[in-house]
């Protein structure tokens, strides 16, 4: 079992800057990749992007973004404090949603671990 606790979220501006974390405990050694997907009321969850969390290159994981993001959300991981970041940069009213960390063991499964979500709310 893998634990995820989100943090981070909060109300901003349109144009400001946020990062979100996510703390993973567990048996964090077996997960294949980590990310995060977003939840507005009325809206069906989407996937914002992910990072691979072991095999290649230890020092960098390979990264995939939605294309609403791209450019502007950066995903990083440090496994030392098994630890998941989302900075979220040029932030729009469209951002608003609840964020969540995720974590899947196999790559050809869908994400079976989830945190309890985080508010992001961006204003104009």
């Amino acid at each position: 079992q893998v634990q995820l606790v989100e943090s981070g979220g909060g109300l901003v501006q349109a144009g400001d800057s946020l990062r979100l974390s996510c703390a993973a405990s567990g048996r964090t050694s077996n997960i294949y990749d980590m990310g995060w997907f977003r939840q507005n009321p009325g809206k069906e969850r989407e996937f914002v992007g992910a990072i691979t969390w072991r095999g290649g290159t230890w020092s960098g994981g390979r990264t995939n973004y939605a294309d609403f993001v791209k450019g502007r959300f950066t995903i990083s991981r440090d496994n030392a404090k098994n630890a998941l970041y989302l900075q979220m940069n040029n932030l729009k009213p469209e951002d608003t949603a609840v964020y969540y960390c995720v974590a899947r063991t196999n790559p050809a499964s869908r994400y079976d671990y989830w945190g309890q979500g985080t508010q992001v709310t961006v204003s104009s």
